[in-house]
């Protein structure tokens, strides 16, 4: 396996690991502070193979078919499993119970479903679906959300002080925070949908 699918398959490994990191405290009522402490830091290091696995493919003269399609499928599955722990929270005063509504979830998961669907029909006829600027603004858009919710579940799961007020408004930014990751999200499909319309034309034929 080259360098930089190592670095890919390092994120696909991380999705399980940060889901339960992050559900034992709810499932056990234990470790809560240690399980955000540890997420944290774990799940910068997982993003960062994001950037190593392309540095190295350039780098080494890797880039691949396969790499293009791994490497998006890696970030889908980290995202969604960080999506999916942020539709809880340990916080009984959580509004809707987490950070993440699951309308939006579900619309999220249908979009990044039918995209890899796409993009094996894509490799199916030899062409590999590289990633486009509104694919990568929107990823970046995920992380950002993604991060933020966690260091507010941090605050709950630490004990930190923080006014029911406050604490409400902050659940409400992360709202809006994940409605523009809606939005970049479909803007991006649409845009790929356009990119690349001779491929996905014909694609029963």
């Amino acid at each position: 396996m080259s360098t930089s699918n190592k670095f890919t398959i390092v994120r696909v490994i991380s999705a399980p690991i940060v889901f339960l990191l992050y559900f034992i405290p709810i499932w056990t009522g234990k470790f809560a502070a240690a399980s955000m402490i540890i997420l944290l830091p774990y799940l910068v290091f997982a993003e960062i193979t994001d950037g190593l696995d392309g540095h190295y493919a350039r780098k080494h003269n890797e880039v691949s078919d396969f790499g293009k399609v791994f490497d998006p499928f890696a970030d889908v599955i980290l995202h969604m499993s960080s999506f999916c722990c942020l539709m809880f929270s340990m916080s009984s005063e959580m509004p809707m119970g987490g950070y993440m509504p699951a309308f939006v979830f579900v619309l999220l998961f249908y979009r990044e479903l039918t995209m890899t669907f796409l993009r094996m029909v894509a490799a199916m006829k030899g062409t590999a679906i590289a990633a486009r600027k509104g694919g990568k603004l929107k990823t970046v858009m995920y992380i950002v959300s993604a991060f933020y919710a966690f260091i507010l579940e941090l605050h709950v799961r630490c004990g930190f002080a923080v006014p029911y007020n406050s604490m409400r408004t902050m659940w409400g930014v992360g709202i809006g925070l994940f409605i523009i990751c809606l939005c970049l999200s479909y803007i991006s499909f649409i845009d790929y949908l356009i990119a690349f319309k001779p491929v996905f034309k014909n694609f029963d034929k």
